[in-house]
């Protein structure tokens, strides 16, 4: 049985006067391959924050990383218990290299023209984090459009709670609805919607309504372009004879395939290499072979109707 992954938040879901103590679990789990910074010499890159020549406050340059990209940076030296903390800015080859405490956030009102905030500042208007979801009304799911969903999470109720949770969730089964509510998320606030899936409840949390584009005047005047009844009609045959039933099962990221077979046919040439692997090796080089006839048993697989082959 899988390990459950550490729950990103706890509190009370409620509706009307009932309240669930639950625990919010991711219900997805990205399988990227991803890679860190070296040289050809293999030496670890790591980032740094360094001020553009020339640059002054509101007068920041095209090229300025936003603060996503320098967030992201900072997170990564933090994986590798590198975050810097207490160090000042550093010049190094005529560039300012400047210390986390020194960096504040611009926000950019219009061309080349920003505003800017203290860290402390931002930090006195996020929001409280909150320790209840309260539904606050209930529509059909297949009233909102997929654009809207963002993130899945699973609903675990707290022990002695299965009671109250097994009756929303058959109440929301059973009357073909699910919950919308709010609360905060770490720091950031959150709608949601909450719905039966798998004999279990699920949360998405959902894009607010300004956050999702409108679909342009132009590209829905191409949609109402006319078509022949006999077009319509082939067309829908097609769909037909390429209908199937949904299963996520049929489809593979045939590039993240790649990317581990090429990391797994080379991973046997490092461990050979490596001093007292003793046992170790053994047991890789099994499970070696056990990924790679997974993935060629994946890939021998006939196409199933309705997908193409994965892998």
């Amino acid at each position: 049985m899988p390990l459950m992954p550490r729950s990103v938040w706890r509190g009370t879901l409620s509706f009307g006067l009932v309240a669930i103590p639950v625990s919010l679990f991711p219900a997805t789990e990205p399988k990227d391959v991803r890679f860190h910074l070296f040289d050809r010499e293999g030496r670890r890159v790591r980032y740094r924050r360094v001020v553009e020549g020339g640059s002054s406050l509101g007068e920041a340059g095209p090229d300025d990383a936003d603060v996503a990209t320098a967030e992201a940076g900072a997170d990564a030296d933090a994986d590798a218990g590198e975050r810097p903390g207490s160090e000042r800015a550093e010049e190094r080859d005529g560039e300012v290299e400047v210390a986390y405490e020194d960096l504040v956030r611009g926000y950019e009102v219009e061309p080349e023209a920003y505003v800017f905030l203290e860290p402390s500042e931002i930090e006195r208007a996020r929001p409280t984090p909150s320790r209840a979801i309260d539904l606050e009304l209930f529509v059909h799911l297949d009233e909102i459009d997929p654009v809207y969903f963002e993130k899945s999470y699973q609903v675990v109720p707290a022990p002695g709670a299965e009671k109250p949770y097994a009756l929303l969730l058959r109440t929301l089964a059973e009357s073909g609805r699910i919950g919308i509510g709010r609360f905060v998320l770490r720091t950031k606030p959150h709608l949601v919607a909450l719905r039966p899936r798998d004999d279990a409840l699920a949360l998405e949390t959902l894009f607010f309504g300004d956050e999702v584009r409108a679909v342009p005047a132009s590209v829905r005047d191409v949609g109402r372009t006319a078509v022949s009844k006999r077009e319509l009609e082939v067309s829908i045959q097609l769909v037909e004879a390429l209908a199937a039933e949904w299963d996520p099962s049929m489809f593979a990221d045939e590039y993240r395939e790649g990317l581990l077979r090429m990391i797994a046919e080379r991973t046997p040439e490092r461990i050979e290499e490596a001093p007292d692997a003793g046992g170790a090796e053994s047991r890789v080089g099994e499970l070696l072979e056990a990924l790679r006839r997974s993935v060629d048993e994946a890939k021998a697989q006939g196409r199933p109707k309705g997908g193409r082959q994965a892998g």
